[in-house]
């Protein structure tokens, strides 16, 4: 059928719902309330799956060449001690596809070079989701965790909630072989390499809701994490203020359907999860490439619609489910042997795809 489809929200999913509609033959707006495309962020891991959707949209090999592959790591105790390891080579055995670290920014690049200029409009906020009906024949809320699109379906039925624990995130500059995570009582800590004299580092602590931010996040950071192991104290010991983002995680309550008449919600916006799978974007990607599959051909865009919900919601909100259970059990206070002894179990067969 084709048609004209506004994506509302130009991040990872929007722009790669825009280029799988356009491939499908659908004229395509991408609207994004910023003015510019990020410059800095941290790194993402794409997982085998979503490297696939990113193959589909032409993409992929760009963002393999610009990326690097995920080297293997392991999972510790604050004195360095080995919980378990992650073993990716498994997973690249049994796929075909290791794991890739791309950063946000270049991700995002890669992306909106494969949309025509006049497609991408930036500076372009929405807050009348619902007009936009009116002239698109496919609303698309690829617009984030604080969805307005998501808002003009559901308004306040299904909030977001809080999971329970804070976190900290940035880029230093330090160059590491191999990352990991340390898992200490309440907190972790986590590092990835991110290129040449880059590394990613993220950390967390179960927290009441609403507790008030320290008035020094870097000496906060010492006072948790100074005393583990090596590199955790030089990486927090290399923070600057600048460089330190904090923010409480939360997810989406789940929605029962990520689709209503001619509007689809995706990523962020359709399936909000925890950080602690690494999935965010990753199933972001797919929703794309699967809201594309189902609306190519399509004569009646709420059944072709209704297809996509079918496909993408059990599965995504079993992954948001899933992280939302790695993140209770990577802070846990009590019963520690018994927490290491899960962790062993759910990686015995190796990493999700």
């Amino acid at each position: 059928m084709g048609g004209r489809a506004v994506v509302v929200g130009g991040g990872i999913g929007g722009l790669a719902a825009g280029i799988g509609l356009r491939a499908a033959g659908w004229e395509v707006t991408v609207l994004e309330r910023s003015a510019a495309l990020p410059h800095s962020g941290t790194g993402l891991g794409i997982w085998p799956a979503a490297m696939r959707a990113l193959d589909a949209l032409g993409v992929g090999d760009e963002v393999r060449r610009r990326g690097s592959r995920q080297a293997g790591g392991s999972i510790r105790r604050p004195d360095g001690s080995r919980i378990a390891a992650v073993d990716v080579g498994r997973l690249e055995r049994r796929h075909g596809e290791p794991v890739h670290l791309v950063t946000r920014p270049v991700l995002l690049a890669v992306l909106a070079g494969a949309l025509p200029g006049p497609a991408l409009r930036l500076g372009a906020p929405v807050t009348d989701p619902g007009s936009l009906l009116d002239s698109y024949d496919l609303v698309v809320g690829a617009d984030g965790i604080n969805s307005v699109v998501r808002a003009q379906m559901y308004g306040r039925r299904y909030p977001l909630r809080y999971a329970g624990a804070v976190a900290w995130r940035g880029v230093v500059d330090l160059d590491l072989a191999e990352g990991g995570e340390t898992w200490g009582r309440g907190r972790k800590f986590g590092l990835t390499p991110a290129g040449p004299g880059r590394t990613n580092w993220y950390a967390a602590m179960r927290l009441p809701e609403g507790r008030p931010a320290p008035p020094d996040d870097r000496a906060e950071l010492r006072r948790l994490f100074g005393d583990w192991h090596l590199p955790v104290p030089e990486v927090v010991d290399a923070l600057t203020p600048e460089g330190i983002l904090r923010h409480e995680i939360r997810d989406l309550t789940p929605l029962p359907s990520y689709v209503s008449g001619r509007t689809a919600l995706l990523g962020d916006a359709a399936h909000a999860m925890t950080p602690d799978l690494g999935q965010g974007a990753c199933q972001a990607l797919i929703d794309a490439v699967a809201l594309a599959d189902c609306v190519r051909d399509a004569v009646d865009v709420p059944a072709a619609l209704r297809k996509y919900d079918r496909r993408r919601r059990r599965p995504t909100q079993r992954i948001a489910a899933g992280a939302r259970w790695a993140g209770r059990l990577s802070g846990v206070r009590r019963l520690l042997p018994v927490r290491d002894a899960l962790l062993r179990l759910a990686l015995a067969a190796g990493p999700p795809a």
